[in-house]
């Protein structure tokens, strides 16, 4: 349950920190940030593991990890917003 928990919070973080990156006009707003954080940490994890890329440890290494997942998510979602 604890490790749920960091995920959830590690997630959340990366989503404030990808929103402040990918900052458009009209943005997901916080809970989207959030969400997108979160899936974007499951991404970013499955990326970086499949990719066999060093991403160094503990909550640092989680939180560069989970906010590029995040970043990446959140562009995609964009370009798909715009269609």
């Amino acid at each position: 349950m604890t490790s749920f928990l960091w995920f959830v919070t590690i997630g959340l973080a990366a989503g404030l920190l990808a929103g402040r990156f990918v900052a458009s006009h009209r943005g997901f707003g916080v809970v989207g940030d959030i969400v997108a954080g979160v899936l974007g940490a499951l991404f970013g994890g499955f990326l970086f593991i499949t990719l066999e890329a060093p991403a160094g440890s503990g909550l640092l290494g989680s939180l560069i990890v989970a906010t590029i997942g995040a970043v990446i998510f959140m562009m995609v979602l964009r370009q798909i917003k715009k269609a």
